[in-house]
């Protein structure tokens, strides 16, 4: 006869009860090793965790340590150091997460210690950041010995930084009327300045507006949409007309910062493209831009940038916004740059010093051996390293060591050092291209990298005869960076006058970035000044006196 499983349970209450209290035992120490093994579990994940955001935040020091001491070792060095910032950013996230979990998991357990992460220690939040006292109920009795006689000793603070929401509100201006009792005469104050004709929108709102629209490439269709739901509904076209109102008031400024650009004797210059809406399509046009920054060979001037927008990229637009202005243009090898660099051209040539960060680009494609592997490995076919490409970059990195060990110093200064140092390896990195051009087939990618430079010899060679000189043009292309990130926001001008009014506003907010100020601080008080402010001192107003201007003031508010 076969035995059942309800055979084996015993007809005794007794035997019941303890069967019962037997398996409610093993079901607890079941219970107790499944938590134990989570808490291990959790715990060796968060340290896992832990260490895997360590390195990655290691491996970015690192490569900001070596960006900083030997410069970019790529061209693609400054998207692999964003890349790696956001693979930081998820690790960090990640390890925190973990480390919760296993302070839960260490929790239901005694036998398992909860794992904390080291960090490092916080720095204090900043002085100037207001301070508002949440003062707790003190204990109405000891909590010992349930005593009433309490008495200060001392206090604790623990500070908590918090964000109060955007407030929007409206400012009544009163001007109350008075008559006179003699001639009954109505006085009445004169009405308040705004910054533009008929104008509704304060300085901040009108300075937040342009800057989320030219500064962080904000549409107006979505600053509508956000404002509606703070309440606030400002339709797109209320928007756009205080747009057009700003940008005309702040027309002035815009001039004076052309004058200070194009009175300096050395300028970086470059172009990026520029959707524009045309019937039924978009056109491309261009934003031009013309950066001075003396900043390299120690000039004292302080440093700006002045856009210019056309709706294509023929050499006339350079020569109409340099028509006056003569001086070294440090530029890519743009062939509308010609008319400039004319032997009879009035008021006087302009001297061409090519960029060697370009040359060095056109030369790396070929050495990139991450990039082949890459390929390689997508199954695309991969691009051909040549190792005497490899050596060229080696060589030109070199004249790029010496001139961060210069940079900052003054012209006289820079000139000496390159004559003594860089002017031996560029003699020997022109006599070894020609060598290795001439072993090269003419059609060789190789063949006509050397021969870009080779051509444009004498421009390439101009910064060894003259310290005001940059070895390369990062800093036009650095002004350009922002469009180049905005242009997935807005997609596309609107129209030819929509980029050359975009144009002022980013020559505005580039120049305010490039003397440390923030942009949309500087447009909101020199939006609520500027009608009221004298013509002739308007140069009061530009970001680096208004940065003067504002550091004089702080010691005496303090």
């Amino acid at each position: 006869m076969v035995a059942t499983a309800q055979d084996a349970v015993p007809d005794d209450i007794g035997a019941l009860r303890a069967a019962l209290a037997a398996a409610l035992a093993r079901a607890e120490d079941e219970a107790a090793r499944a938590a134990l093994v989570e808490a291990e579990l959790a715990v060796a994940r968060a340290k896992a965790s832990d260490d895997a955001a360590l390195i990655a935040h290691q491996d970015l020091t690192i490569r900001k340590l070596q960006r900083a001491l030997h410069g970019q070792s790529s061209e693609r060095s400054a998207r692999l150091h964003d890349q790696m910032e956001l693979t930081f950013e998820e690790l960090e996230s990640t390890a925190t997460e973990d480390e919760i979990a296993a302070e839960q998991a260490a929790a239901r357990t005694t036998e398992v210690a909860p794992y904390v992460r080291k960090r490092p220690a916080r720095q204090p939040f900043p002085e100037h950041l207001p301070r508002a006292r949440v003062v707790e109920p003190a204990p109405a009795a000891c909590h010992c010995c349930g005593g009433h006689r309490l008495r200060k000793l001392g206090e604790d603070i623990t500070e908590t930084l918090e964000v109060v929401p955007r407030q929007w509100k409206v400012i009544q201006h009163v001007r109350e009327k008075f008559t006179c009792r003699d001639c009954e005469a109505i006085s009445q104050a004169p009405a308040p300045f705004h910054a533009t004709p008929r104008g509704w929108a304060g300085p901040g709102l009108l300075a937040m507006i342009l800057f989320e629209k030219f500064g962080q490439h904000q549409p107006l269709n979505r600053q509508a949409e956000r404002y509606a739901r703070e309440g606030v509904p400002l339709s797109l076209s209320t928007l756009a007309d205080q747009v057009g109102a700003g940008a005309a008031a702040l027309m002035p400024l815009f001039k004076r910062l052309e004058a200070h650009v194009l009175a300096a004797s050395r300028l970086h210059g470059d172009d990026t493209t520029v959707p524009v809406l045309a019937k039924g399509k978009t056109d491309t046009g261009r934003l031009w831009t013309y950066v001075r920054d003396d900043r390299p060979f120690g000039g004292a001037d302080p440093p700006a940038a002045v856009f210019y927008y056309s709706r294509c990229r023929r050499g006339e637009h350079p020569a109409v916004h340099l028509a006056g202005w003569s001086g070294i243009l440090q530029a890519d090898a743009f062939g509308g740059y010609g008319d400039l660099y004319a032997t009879g051209r009035q008021p006087a040539p302009v001297l061409e010093a090519s960029c060697w960060a370009h040359s060095r680009r056109k030369v790396f494609e070929l050495a990139d051996v991450e990039a082949a592997a890459r390929k390689k490995a997508r199954g695309d076919k991969p691009n051909l390293v040549y190792p005497v490409a490899v050596e060229a970059v080696k060589r030109i990195d070199a004249l790029f060591d010496i001139e961060r060990e210069i940079n900052g110093l003054s012209p006289a200064q820079r000139h000496a050092a390159r004559q003594e140092q860089s002017v031996p390896l560029v003699t020997e990195l022109e006599r070894w291209m020609i060598e290795t051009r001439d072993k090269l087939s003419r059609g060789h990618d190789l063949s006509k990298a050397f021969n870009y430079m080779l051509r444009r010899w004498s421009s390439f060679t101009r910064f060894l005869d003259d310290g005001r000189i940059c070895l390369s043009n990062n800093a036009a292309e650095r002004a350009l960076r922002g469009i180049a990130l905005g242009r997935k926001s807005w997609l596309f001008c609107g129209s030819d006058r929509g980029g050359q009014r975009a144009a002022v506003l980013y020559s505005l907010i580039a120049s305010a970035k490039l003397n440390d100020i923030d942009p949309q601080a500087w447009l909101a008080d020199i939006l609520a000044r500027i009608a009221a402010h004298p013509a002739q001192r308007i140069d009061d107003l530009l970001p680096w006196n208004w940065k003067s201007a504002k550091l004089r003031t702080q010691p005496a508010a303090a």
